[in-house]
């Protein structure tokens, strides 16, 4: 029977070519996303490659629309064996600047999301005993950045979720976690992050206005040289989360570039993909539930 996989955030970037690669690769893959009225270039671009994806609407920030859906899937196939929560957005402005209702929705998006939709998928992989959680992170799960702050602190708290899941849920019921954290991407969640700051008064007259411009800048150039070692595509980034699912032991951890690698080395020098603290945790309130070798 052919695993089942679930993605997040489908309609453009890393989740489109993640959803056609998983099914590439075998897996009946359901391709979710909040508006399927934007489903037409995913459905072009699998027949151009010669698969079929499954498209159902799932707006993560609705507890309804999760549930619904992803209980849909499971009545239908008996099992989710993979889940990436894959949608996100990103969030460029100063503490000061943000909006209660704007910080709100940062942290709705990249961190409630990921805790509803796993929260939905858990009941059946922990009866079956398998399943895998694959979280799309970032570098700035790990290391916070200038005018980054609300969006780092979502995505290390989605970071600590998942790390303190992964200390008992996994050893326990044999439901694997990992971690995806990806440096720039090309793709429009760059475009869509500086539209939806200027779209919201755009850079405010005040202290904070030259060091800002220092930020966008040096973004500009690193874009306008396309990316270097920086940015990467959507496809190499999605090409490594199925690389990833298709690992019979994963790493907690996973950076996917050594632009990003280099970024969070202090933080990751002696722990490169997490196991070791993971194990310690384990051993240290569990008594060594469960051995991750």
């Amino acid at each position: 029977m052919k695993k089942i996989a679930v993605v997040t955030g489908t309609s453009s970037g890393v989740g489109l070519h993640l959803a056609i690669l998983l099914a590439q690769r075998g897996y009946t893959t359901v391709a979710t996303m909040r508006n399927i009225s934007k489903q037409d270039a995913l459905l072009a671009e699998a027949e151009k490659q010669g698969v079929s994806v499954l498209v159902r609407q799932l707006d993560v920030q609705d507890d309804d629309s999760v549930q619904g859906c992803l209980q849909a899937v499971i009545d239908e196939f008996g099992q989710i064996d993979l889940l990436v929560n894959n949608a996100g957005a990103g969030y460029v402005r100063s503490t000061e600047q943000a909006t209660k209702a704007e910080i709100d929705e940062v942290f709705d998006i990249n961190l409630m999301g990921v805790i509803r939709c796993t929260r939905a998928v858990l009941p059946t992989m922990r009866v079956r005993r398998q399943g895998h959680i694959i979280n799309i992170s970032s570098v700035g799960g790990l290391v916070g950045q200038p005018f980054n702050e609300l969006y780092c602190a979502a995505k290390f708290a989605v970071e600590g979720y998942t790390e303190a899941l992964a200390t008992y849920v996994q050893p326990a019921f044999g439901i694997l976690f990992t971690l995806i954290e990806p440096g720039g991407i090309r793709s429009e969640f760059v475009n869509n992050v500086m539209e939806k700051m200027n779209a919201t008064g755009g850079v405010a007259e005040d202290e904070y206005q030259p060091i800002l411009a220092r930020y966008r800048n040096s973004m500009q150039q690193r874009a306008a040289a396309g990316g270097g070692e920086v940015y990467q595509s959507s496809e190499e980034v999605a090409r490594i989360v199925a690389d990833c699912a298709g690992m019979e032991k994963p790493p907690l951890r996973l950076r996917t570039s050594a632009w990003a690698e280099d970024l969070c080395r202090y933080k990751t020098a002696n722990d490169p993909d997490g196991s070791l603290q993971q194990q310690m945790v384990i051993d240290m309130f569990l008594q060594g539930i469960g051995k991750m070798e």
